[in-house]
């Protein structure tokens, strides 16, 4: 090569050096959310928990990971908040500088294939990790001045998963309780793809109205097949506390007990009539809690007018928790694309971790302007 094609490559190479580095400073001058999340959050403090949960201390189960966990879990943050499947989050990662920067991956290095992002995940999931994590942050969180406070509102929401087409024999089966391997056990790629944990619910949209008599007039009925997500958020800051994942037709009431914990320091705990039992009314005496949950009509006659005002109030305080459910299925359309309880658990626990990290930032927000 000649001295001049060297000169020339030089040059070259320092205007896309240089060139790189302007389009990354005007990035942060007009506002790189990323940046914003990169200071409020601490990762590093995850590492701990990641690499002891993942295997990778010691090299005893297979050795340092190709890419740094720290980098792969805030992938999967990404990932989260963009709802991408693992295909187009690979591509991503490639094509967006803002993320390669946040994910600390060098242009034009190697970056995690969509197998790679799958395995981790599936890791965090199989391991524990990922819940360990979410408690992780939760502390994180009490250190800051964010304890769970004012009392606990619990709620659950329907996500929807890609429809499942089914013989009645099939049906039958997945009702049963067989797995996709025992029902079809000749066809191993149709199994890996059908999802046999999920299932089918009605939704009822709206208000529940009445007429001048009392009787209730008729609501609209969708049909929902998928999970189901279930959260607890403190009232004072919003945070989501605690979490679980069920099919679609779970009952909600079933989950209070697992939902509500003794760490708030107000004792209310406010729900929906669906939470209402006597099970669970002795489930929160028992632990010493305040039951704020809602109280059903009286069949076959009027809501009495103190009982309609109570809920009307209660109905204001629990309004919060449909911000958390508006906020996951609007900014990072919800939408379960993986097979399977376990997986679907932990799309959607990433989804509350996330939620949490823009829930902090709104709160550092409003404590720097005082």
């Amino acid at each position: 090569m000649s001295h001049r094609h060297t000169r020339r490559g030089r040059r070259w190479e320092q205007r896309s050096f240089f060139g790189l580095s302007e389009h990354l400073e005007r990035l942060s001058a007009i506002g790189d959310p990323l940046e914003t999340l990169e200071a409020t959050i601490d990762f590093e403090y995850f590492r701990g928990w990641l690499v002891e949960g993942l295997g990778y201390g010691d090299g005893a189960k297979g050795g340092r990971p190709a890419f740094d966990p720290v980098s792969m879990f805030k992938a999967l943050i990404l990932q989260a908040q963009h709802n991408l499947s693992d295909a187009k989050m690979e591509f991503m990662i490639r094509d967006r500088l803002s993320w390669m920067r946040f994910l600390r991956f060098d242009l034009g290095g190697p970056t995690p294939d969509e197998n790679t992002i799958r395995h981790f995940r599936n890791r965090l999931t199989e391991s524990g990790t990922l819940r360990r994590v979410m408690k992780a942050f939760d502390w994180q969180l009490q250190k800051k001045g964010y304890i769970p406070m004012s009392g606990q509102i619990v709620d659950a929401s329907l996500v929807p998963a890609p429809k499942q087409r089914n013989t009645d024999a099939e049906k039958e089966a997945i009702k049963a309780g067989k797995t996709a391997r025992e029902i079809w056990p000749d066809e191993p790629s149709k199994a890996a793809q059908k999802d046999v944990d999920a299932r089918w619910t009605l939704k009822i949209g709206g208000k529940i109205r009445y007429r001048p008599d009392g009787t209730p007039l008729a609501q609209i009925a969708l049909p929902v097949f998928g999970y189901k997500t279930h959260i607890a958020i403190d009232r004072r800051f919003g945070f989501i506390r605690e979490s679980a994942v069920t099919s679609a037709a779970h009952a909600d009431g079933r989950m209070l007990p697992r939902l509500v914990t003794t760490q708030n320091t107000s004792s209310e705990v406010w729900a929906d009539s669906a939470y209402r039992s006597q099970t669970n009314e002795k489930s929160l005496a028992a632990k010493m809690l305040v039951s704020r949950i809602h109280r059903r009509k009286p069949p076959g006659r009027r809501m009495p007018q103190h009982v309609a005002r109570a809920n009307a109030g209660k109905s204001a305080i629990r309004a919060a928790v449909e911000h958390v459910f508006a906020h996951q299925k609007n900014r990072f359309g919800l939408f379960i694309r993986t097979i399977g309880l376990a997986r679907a658990e932990a799309k959607l626990t990433l989804a509350n971790i996330a939620y949490n990290f823009d829930r902090l930032i709104f709160h550092e927000r409003v404590r720097a302007m005082g």
